[in-house]
């Protein structure tokens, strides 16, 4: 048997770490500032051994769970916002008067991606997505029914580091409001 710890690590083995890493957070397994430690400790290791003590403690390569985050206001008003940890799926489902608001600015997200399926069934039910600048979210994949409509301003680039929202799903009738904020 071989002992490979000892050769040294590529691109390819850190990125494999530091998404492992990123899969412990979304499972709780990790807190925020451990992750910044390991990602660190990640992009510094030389060799496939150091990169191994990085993990050692977390369960094998694995994918982040299928479990996200449910938000559905049948009517009234639903809001997340202000500090919390984004899981890299939400569903937002609005009916009659239902209101639902999604704030990201305040939100920490170790994803590259995320998606938002909407399910918007009334002409009075509205879904409010705020963003930070810098972040970009694509609205190609949801369907508009009857007279459903998605605001979202174009020409909004994605920066280094920037997060996509992919939003899928389908509005029958209602809006989709895309806001870009400064932090």
């Amino acid at each position: 048997m071989n002992d490979h710890r000892h050769l040294r690590a590529g691109h390819a083995d850190r990125e494999r770490v530091a998404e492992q890493l990123r899969v412990a957070v979304v499972e709780g397994r990790i807190d925020l500032d451990e992750l910044t430690e390991r990602i660190d400790l990640t992009y510094a290791a030389r060799t496939l051994g150091e990169l191994e003590l990085v993990v050692a403690d977390l369960p094998p390569d694995g994918e982040v769970p299928a479990a996200g985050l449910e938000l559905h206001a049948v009517d009234g008003k639903v809001r997340q916002e202000g500090r919390w940890l984004v899981p890299s799926r939400i569903s937002a489902r609005v009916g009659r008067g239902g209101r639902l608001r999604i704030d990201f600015t305040s939100a920490d997200c170790v994803h590259r991606e995320v998606v938002v399926d909407i399910d918007a069934i009334s002409w009075f039910g509205d879904v409010v997505i705020v963003v930070p600048h810098g972040w970009r979210v694509h609205d190609t994949e949801v369907v508009r029914l009857t007279g459903g409509t998605v605001h979202n301003p174009r020409g909004v680039g994605l920066a280094p580091g920037g997060v996509t929202v992919r939003l899928t799903g389908q509005v029958k009738m209602g809006d989709v409001w895309v806001r870009y904020r400064n932090v």
